[in-house]
């Protein structure tokens, strides 16, 4: 379809799809979000010719979803990155993960544990960069999801709610793999001073608000902080497995080993034992801290 056929002029829907209305163009947004930014990085992840690249992405600097920003005069270089409506794509971006996850390459069933297919894309995040992402804090600050002085423990969670909150969806107890985060939290704050001690940082991030977060933070007297992926920046720039509970798309339980570089040098998915998966953090901790 042509943009110029759309004439629905009063649908967001239609008017949307005039801008990313084919799959080239959407994951063109998904490489983008992923760190991708140059002509020859989008032509070797994706396999486009040039003239279909370069039609895409004029349309999407058209549009206002990515920004060229000059790397090089002679000749000249662009890099292409997201704007700020270029990320108001990514919940779009992540609903289209869930459904496809579920819906075409699954049977159908919610459930917060790794399908076959999620497994496959989290392994092949090992040896990989981690994007620089800031997210806020449940402290109100930003957090990288990088810490170039430190190695980073960086665990993915479905939620964790204080008592008494505005808490879980309903029916959450019901759907496979979502038990256990108060435990994976608390456990950590229990190992927190082992894993500082081993040269680490700890960081928690689920989809949640940050206010959800701090309430939860005080409530079990995290030592570390939380960050809210409410927007799903970390989720799409990792490719990360999400569910959808209570109106919102939830993240699947997986835990990087990010170096002070940015590379991941270890990974759990799945998390079948949350309490145990901190203690075997805790050791791929001290083994690779100490000999790198």
């Amino acid at each position: 379809m042509r943009r110029e056929e759309l004439v629905d002029t009063d649908c967001g829907i239609a008017q949307a799809l005039g801008v990313v209305g084919d799959w080239q163009t959407l994951l063109i947004v998904r490489e983008a979000a992923a760190g991708v930014t140059r002509f020859e990085a989008f032509t070797r992840e994706l396999g486009l010719s040039r003239r279909a690249l370069a039609e895409r992405l004029g349309g999407l600097v058209e549009h206002g979803v990515l920004v060229k920003v000059p790397y090089s005069d002679r000749p000249p270089r662009y890099d292409y990155r997201l704007t700020a409506r270029g990320e108001g794509l990514l919940p779009v971006l992540l609903a289209l993960q869930e459904w496809g996850t579920r819906h075409v390459l699954g049977d159908g069933s919610l459930t917060g544990g790794l399908g076959e297919a999620e497994l496959h894309r989290v392994r092949g995040l090992a040896g990989t960069r981690v994007p620089d992402v800031g997210l806020e804090a449940h402290d109100g600050t930003e957090v990288r999801l990088v810490d170039p002085e430190a190695w980073t423990v960086l665990f993915f969670f479905p939620g964790a709610y204080a008592p008494g909150s505005a808490g879980y969806p309903p029916r959450w107890g019901e759907v496979p793999g979502t038990g256990g985060c108060t435990l994976e939290c608390v456990t950590y704050g229990r190992r927190h001073a082992a894993l500082v001690g081993a040269g680490a940082r700890v960081l928690g991030v689920s989809t949640q608000h940050p206010e959800q977060l701090a309430a939860f933070a005080a409530h079990a007297e995290l030592p570390y902080r939380l960050a809210s992926d409410q927007d799903g920046l970390a989720s799409s720039a990792l490719r990360l497995p999400v569910f959808r509970a209570g109106g919102s798309d939830r993240l699947k339980r997986v835990t990087l080993l990010v170096d002070p570089e940015g590379v991941v040098r270890h990974l759990q998915a799945p998390v079948t034992d949350p309490a145990q998966s901190v203690d075997d953090a805790l050791d791929v901790v001290r083994r690779l801290a100490t000999t790198t």
